[in-house]
């Protein structure tokens, strides 16, 4: 029997405890907040999107860092697998739109109190409300913790802490500082699933639009970076939705005022057969303004937004317009252009990219290479991925990855 530490009683520190205690060890979790899975209670707008129904292999698809690194551990720890132990544990799920899993209840709080019964019944014992500043080693060799409280031995200590978005939940890069003490290598931390901020001063009267259908896309000078179709939202800030979470994950390690974002507000549509269908409606308006044309194609708010970028003057009668002035007017509509200037801050990402270097960490059991017990699970990992229950899915792994490693 050994003793163990975990810190962080979020979604890979539940995982761990009961994967080090199910092995026969004495395991100890030790939270700062007053109880556990804070920040699982809030994921999926409180319902808990908690993994996403996919063969291992689809999965790796879906992350965007980190993906090398997490095969083996996916693959022997994969959605299937975390469903099948939820549900041994008596807990219902439902599988959405997306293969997005729930629990049937509708109630994030239900999956915090399985993983907590697994835990319990296994003997793993809880602190709350407790702080640890200090991970003390000896020899290269983790030798214990130091709280606000007390000093404790112990042969292994899991580092479960997260990231640093949602810092009301506890969250605030507690795990990197741990590493870099440790002499271990970070990445610096970088907000991921968050909204773009954009050059908004000629595009103001967009804000609150919501758009379905719709392909985004992010260009580095010449070469695109992201691509994605589906939904987005102005905002008063920029941009956000779906599409754009997704596509911030891709971009966070670039420069971001150097990008340009395109939407193509018509993807199913070729510019040869976008540009009969707004002959059609000339046609059908060509006694209005141009303004007053476009009526049927695109919501009322796009429409001087849409001809400003094509040059084209709103006021101008249909029956006048030229050749070459609707061949912008499509261009516009399949490149519809918006000024990068920032990601949202980190704070407000769904999960932070960025963390403990992945070259420090053997991939099959989470332990750091340099020293001996330190194990580093979830999201103080630099590994993220897209929304749809994919990072949960990681913590899971990874911290029954690290639990199972200690014998």
């Amino acid at each position: 029997m050994k003793k163990v530490i975990v810190i962080g009683a979020g979604a890979s520190g539940l995982m761990a405890a009961y994967a080090a205690a199910s092995g026969g060890n004495e395991v100890l979790v030790i939270e700062k907040n007053e109880k556990a899975g804070k920040k699982i209670y809030i994921t999926g707008k409180g319902r808990c999107n908690l993994t996403n129904d996919l063969p291992a292999a689809e999965f790796l698809q879906n992350v965007v860092n980190g993906g090398k690194f997490l095969t083996g551990c996916i693959h022997r720890y994969p959605p299937e697998w975390t469903m099948r132990l939820l549900e041994e544990g008596g807990l219902r799920l439902k599988t959405e739109r997306g293969n997005r899993v729930f629990p049937l209840s509708d109630k994030a709080s239900d999956v915090t109190a399985c993983l907590l019964r697994y835990c319990k019944d296994a003997g793993v014992c809880f602190h709350f409300n407790e702080k640890v500043e200090q991970i003390t080693i000896n020899d290269s060799t983790v030798s214990g913790i130091i709280t606000d409280k007390s000093p404790y031995l112990a042969d292994a200590v899991i580092v479960c802490t997260g990231g640093r978005s949602y810092p009301a939940t506890g969250s605030d890069g507690d795990g990197w500082r741990f590493a870099e003490a440790a002499g271990l290598k970070t990445v610096p931390p970088r907000a991921a699933l968050c909204g773009i901020e954009c050059d908004m001063r000629a595009l103001s009267p967009l804000q609150g639009l919501s758009l379905k259908n719709v392909r985004l896309s992010v260009w580095n000078g010449g070469k695109c970076v992201a691509s994605h179709f589906g939904e987005m939202l102005f905002t008063h800030f920029g941009i956000s939705g779906p599409c754009v979470l997704s596509a911030s994950s891709e971009i966070n390690r670039l420069p971001v005022e150097k990008l340009t974002v395109r939407i193509d507000l018509k993807p199913a549509l070729a510019e040869d057969v976008l540009d009969r269908r707004v002959l059609r409606d000339f046609d059908k308006y060509t006694n209005k303004n141009l303004e007053n044309a476009l009526v049927e194609l695109l919501p009322k708010k796009l429409i001087l937004p849409v001809l400003a970028q094509a040059g084209a003057d709103g006021k101008k009668p249909v029956h006048s317009v030229t050749k070459k002035e609707r061949a912008g007017i499509v261009a516009a509509l399949k490149n519809f252009r918006l000024r990068p200037t920032a990601l949202r801050p980190m704070e407000e990402g769904i999960v932070t990219a960025g963390g403990v270097d992945l070259g420090e960490i053997d991939p099959k059991t989470m332990e750091s290479k340099k020293i001996g017990g330190l194990f580093f699970c979830g999201e103080t990992l630099d590994a993220d991925a897209y929304t749809g229950g994919f990072n949960l899915q990681i913590a899971f792994s990874t911290g029954y990855a690290a639990g199972t490693a200690i014998r």
